[in-house]
């Protein structure tokens, strides 16, 4: 389980599809049966990563997701880079019918808020 600085729970924010919304993934990732998917490329992944997180391409997440995340009612944290990656992956789950996907945003801005124990 995750654990996270108070500030940025506290922090709440209207978010749209394709939006960054850390304080629902962090939310989110509290509960045991969330997937966190990191989006980035092998290289990106390889120079660091959030523990758990499951990394998939977005070119490959509509051929992978249902080994990963079977049951589309599950939150699914996205990260990459930026965001913007996540996003197209949120949009691409979204029209796959998963019903709880979360833009988490970037590697950098979520590593500094998740703690583990």
């Amino acid at each position: 389980m995750y654990r996270f600085t108070p500030l940025l729970l506290a922090t709440a924010v209207t978010a749209n599809a394709g939006d960054i919304d850390k304080p629902a993934a962090l939310s989110a990732l509290q509960e045991s049966n969330s997937v966190l998917i990191d989006v980035r490329t092998e290289q990106e992944h390889a120079e660091g990563a959030l523990p758990g997180a499951k990394r998939i391409e977005t070119a490959e997440l509509s051929e992978r997701i249902g080994s990963v995340a079977p049951d589309k009612d599950a939150p699914i944290v996205l990260y990459c880079r930026s965001g913007r990656r996540s996003s197209a992956a949120q949009d691409l789950l979204q029209e796959l019918g998963y019903s709880r996907v979360i833009n988490a945003g970037a590697y950098d801005d979520l590593k500094t808020v998740v703690q583990y124990p």
